[in-house]
């Protein structure tokens, strides 16, 4: 990542520090660091008082991240100058991941995805909406700031949660970064069912396709893609089962039936939204802590939000 430069009338002092703090939050733009706080690896282990900036600032400058226009990724709560007492790491901020956060003396939560119900945030959404005042006072009381970490969290490289779902299911030996294709041993799509559920502890899949027919070349398409990214995915690149976090049924699920119907051997495995990501988001707590020695970081599930009766 090639560093922004500072303005040209700072001091060397003012350069080494030179930073945008100023956050709007709930679908607001965040200004992150332009440049990070931290000069190296070795300042960053020895400041004891790391703020959510200096945090923002670290991940950009270790994951070589360059800013993303009108990103989604701001902050829901808090303030970037916040010192920071730990950090959690999730898929949703829900009330739970809150609370368990607050026991754990956590203040800083980076959530893969929304914290009020819409992509943006947007809390005006439905006016005078009692959950979000809530959830928001809760966050406030206690003093919590939540960063989204999506879109950056995907121009990880590798991305983060392709990368974290292939390792929780020990595909590393066939995953390759920037690609979404896999070609595992072959294998039943009755037993790759069981692998899924048994390596990335999800107690039921939805499934289209005969149980006894082979799977060798995976699309692995973790979270929400949408239709037309799913749909495009079987038709170009034809994988034996495309395995993806959430369907519009009336998109990618009758695609999938239809073509069945007509021949074709594309089969579909439904993870779930939160529990299709979620290993990403655990797996960023190996990426992060290494990097952050001084502060701890560890990981709270968010969990499917579905019960089976």
């Amino acid at each position: 990542m090639k560093k922004p430069s500072s303005p040209s009338s700072a001091t060397s002092r003012d350069r080494r520090k030179f930073m945008i703090n100023t956050v709007k939050t709930a679908g607001g733009l965040a200004l992150l660091g332009i440049k990070p706080a931290f000069a190296t690896r070795h300042d960053a282990h020895a400041n004891k008082q790391h703020t959510v900036q200096d945090i923002m600032d670290l991940i950009f400058k270790e994951g070589g991240l360059s800013p993303i226009k009108d990103t989604v990724d701001t902050l829901k709560s808090g303030k970037a100058s916040q010192p920071v007492t730990g950090i959690v790491t999730t898929m949703f901020a829900t009330i739970p991941v809150i609370e368990e956060a607050v026991k754990r003396k956590a203040n800083f939560i980076i959530a893969h995805e929304p914290t009020f119900y819409n992509h943006r945030d947007d809390t005006e959404m439905v006016p005078d909406n009692g959950v979000v005042k809530q959830k928001q006072e809760l966050l406030d009381k206690h003093k919590i700031v939540v960063w989204r970490f999506h879109d950056y969290c995907h121009a990880l490289r590798p991305d983060a949660v392709s990368y974290g779902v292939a390792k929780k299911a020990n595909w590393l030996s066939y995953f390759k970064t920037g690609e979404n294709m896999l070609t595992i041993p072959p294998v039943s799509l009755q037993a790759l069912v069981k692998h899924l559920k048994s390596s990335l502890g999800i107690a039921h899949l939805r499934v289209i396709g005969n149980p006894e027919q082979t799977c060798e070349r995976v699309a692995l398409l973790p979270g929400a893609w949408g239709g037309t990214r799913q749909i495009s995915t079987a038709e170009t690149q034809k994988p034996d089962v495309l395995i993806v976090g959430e369907v519009s049924e009336w998109e990618t699920a009758e695609y999938i039936r239809d073509g069945r119907s007509l021949g074709r051997k594309t089969a579909l495995i439904v993870l779930g939204h939160a529990q299709s990501e979620e290993p990403g988001m655990e797996w960023f707590v190996d990426w992060l802590q290494p990097k952050i020695r001084d502060v701890k970081v560890s990981h709270i599930a968010s969990g499917n939000p579905f019960t089976w009766m």
